[in-house]
């Protein structure tokens, strides 16, 4: 997904209140910033995933914790 595209989808994720919707874009972002090098934007978006996740309860949580504390971006959570 290219990014402008990307950035319309969250947007009306965001306006429709889709929480996995912004948990599978947030993480689709971060994975395009890692790919391209750049690890801060990478850790931006996927700690926005993982906030959404946290919050829907949604399994995908776990793996974005371990995501997130590999960059040391966070604690390890007992999920």
């Amino acid at each position: 997904m290219e990014r402008a595209e990307l950035d319309r989808a969250l947007l009306q994720a965001h306006e429709d209140k889709d929480s996995a919707a912004l948990v599978r874009l947030y993480t689709l972002a971060g994975d395009q910033a890692e790919d391209a090098g750049n690890i801060d934007a990478a850790c931006f978006y996927l700690t926005h995933a993982f906030v959404f996740a946290l919050e829907a309860g949604m399994p995908e949580a776990k793996a974005l914790n371990r995501r997130l504390v590999a960059r040391d971006r966070a604690h390890p959570l007992e999920l």
